[in-house]
C-alpha cells in the first residue's frame, strides 16, 4: 500500500527519525573531538610538561567535556530554535545556535582557563585570536566538528527519508 502522506511524516510516524540524527551526531561529536584533542596536543604546555598519564587524562577529560559542551549547546538550539518535526524541520536554525553556542563558550572557557585559573597555557606555536587570545586550534574544532555533526546527522536522516518513499522502513 502507498501512503500519500508526505515522505518526512512517514520517518516521523515510525519514531527514531530524531533520535537516529542525535546517535549520529553524538557519534561524530565523540570521534571528532578525541582525535582533534589529541592532535593538537602539541599546542599545549601538557604535552612537553606531562607525564604519559596526565596527558592521557586531559584527552579523555577535555573529549569528554567536548561532548557535554556540544549535547548542551544542541540542546540549547533545541530549545531556541527546533520544533517537534526536526530534523525534518527547522535543522540550519538549530544547527546554527548551537555551533554559535559552541564558539561563544569556547571563547569563554579559553579565557577563563587560560587567563584566570591558569588551568592549561598555550605553547608559542598555538595560533590567537588577536584581542582576545583565544587559540585559533580550539575556535576551529567548535566550528569544524558541530558542522560536520550536523552534516552527518542531516544526510543519513534524508536517507532515511529515502528508505520510507521506497517502502523500506525496517
Amino acid at each position: 500500500m502507498v501512503s500519500h502522506k508526505p515522505v518526512e511524516n512517514r520517518v516521523v510516524e515510525r519514531g527514531g527519525s530524531w533520535l537516529s540524527a542525535l546517535r549520529r551526531y553524538f557519534v561524530v561529536v565523540a570521534l571528532g573531538n578525541f582525535a582533534w584533542e589529541i592532535a593538537q596536543l602539541p599546542l599545549y604546555t601538557i604535552w612537553y610538561d606531562g607525564s604519559a598519564r596526565e596527558i592521557a587524562f586531559a584527552v579523555l577529560h577535555c573529549t569528554g567535556g567536548d561532548i557535554l559542551i556540544a549535547g548542551t549547546a544542541l540542546l540549547a538550539g533545541l530549545l531556541i530554535a527546533g520544533n517537534s518535526r526536526w530534523p525534518h524541520d527547522r535543522f540550519l536554525s538549530v544547527a546554527a545556535t548551537a555551533v554559535f553556542a559552541g564558539i561563544g563558550y569556547t571563547i569563554f572557557s579559553e579565557w577563563l582557563n587560560t587567563e584566570v585559573r591558569r588551568s592549561w597555557a598555550y605553547t608559542s606555536h598555538m595560533p590567537r585570536l588577536p584581542l582576545l587570545g583565544t587559540g585559533i586550534a580550539p575556535l576551529t574544532q567548535w566550528i569544524v566538528i558541530p558542522l560536520a555533526a550536523f552534516w552527518w546527522a542531516k544526510r543519513l536522516s534524508v536517507s532515511e527519508a529515502r528508505a520510507a518513499e521506497s517502502g523500506d522502513l525496517s
